[in-house]
């Protein structure tokens, strides 16, 4: 189960620093890791384990629509396997970087079986938008979830 929200920083070579907490759930046993681009404009990045089923799914569903098609181009054709070096830093692929706009300030979100990677101008704009929810604009199954 991967929460919480840590500021992170993108080194000169593209490398950001896997915090020492959730390197083990993320790389078990040295595994790699799977970064890759999501609609809204930040990356995905998963244990490779979580990651495979979902690709399957992805790649299993049909190609002729154009709507799918696209999709499966995004999540699946910006899939990236990296491996963390001996200082626990992985490389963020150039184009998943210019994808979701990342620059030297990043956001390492966790959202249950992954991580979310958002620029920092990214994260201002989710945070925007989860000040403007309202108890009216809660998705489904939310509004009856006691906290």
């Amino acid at each position: 189960m991967f929460q919480g929200t840590v500021a992170l920083s993108l080194d000169a070579k593209g490398r950001i620093a896997i915090p020492a907490r959730h390197r083990d759930a993320l790389v078990p046993d040295g595994a790699p890791l799977v970064i890759t681009a999501h609609p809204h404009r930040c990356l995905l990045v998963y244990p490779q384990a979580v990651w495979a089923p979902i690709r399957e799914k992805v790649a299993a569903m049909p190609g002729l629509d154009p709507a799918t098609a696209t999709v499966k181009r995004l999540l699946v054709g910006y899939a990236q396997e990296e491996e963390l070096d001996a200082a626990g830093r992985v490389l963020v692929a150039p184009s998943l970087r210019q994808w979701a706009a990342l620059e030297k300030q990043l956001w390492l979100v966790g959202v249950g079986s992954h991580y979310e990677l958002w620029s920092d101008a990214g994260w201002q704009q989710q945070q925007a938008a989860m000040l403007a929810l309202d108890s009216g604009a809660l998705p489904a199954g939310f509004e009856s979830l006691a906290l």
